[in-house]
């Protein structure tokens, strides 16, 4: 199937799971991280929930983070420029929805790409191969260009694809992918 497709699936897919079945799968999601060979890294990006768009809560990964006593990095998007910088998510960090309504910092700590160890990436769809779907806007292909050693982590409620037919050479495979039971790994 290719990306436009998959976009259109997942998203009806994703609107279709209750409150209580995002709220469940994103823990299951959460605790299956802690089977991953990723802990003695020392710097996380992971992206804040899109709650109106039926994301992957992170809010249970976050806590894991802290409670393991991580740096814990979000993005801030430039819309202009479709990049991002990242910001370190202390007590203080103040979060407010930009104009595409996505939870971000206003300010902080900002933190090099270079610095990244380990980033959970948003997603609709992946498949077999590790190549994903996300939103289309190229945000997150970019930033991972500029971190090629971090460990790239898809958050899913779904299984994977067999296959992605239009996967293009600026496309930025995963890792890993998390689904609620089950850690898919790529080479």
């Amino acid at each position: 199937m290719n990306k436009k497709d998959l976009r259109i699936t997942y998203k009806q897919n994703r609107n279709m799971l209750s409150d209580e079945a995002i709220a469940e799968a994103s823990l299951l999601i959460a605790n299956q991280s802690l089977k991953l060979p990723i802990w003695d890294a020392s710097f996380f990006h992971i992206f804040l929930t899109i709650e109106h768009l039926r994301e992957v809560d992170t809010q249970p990964l976050i806590g894991i983070f802290f409670g393991r006593d991580k740096h814990v990095v979000v993005p801030k998007s430039n819309i202009l420029t479709c990049e991002m910088s990242h910001f370190l998510l202390q007590d203080n960090t103040v979060i407010k929805p930009n104009l595409w309504n996505i939870p971000e910092p206003l300010d902080g700590i900002e933190i090099d790409a270079k610095t990244i160890e380990v980033v959970f990436v948003p997603l609709l769809a992946f498949d077999a191969s590790g190549h994903r779907v996300g939103y289309g806007k190229g945000f997150y292909d970019g930033f991972l260009k500029q971190c090629p050693s971090a460990v790239k982590i898809g958050l899913s409620f779904f299984d994977a694809e067999s296959k992605i037919d239009d996967i293009q050479p600026n496309d930025v495979a995963l890792d890993y992918c998390i689904t609620p039971h089950r850690i898919f790994q790529f080479d």
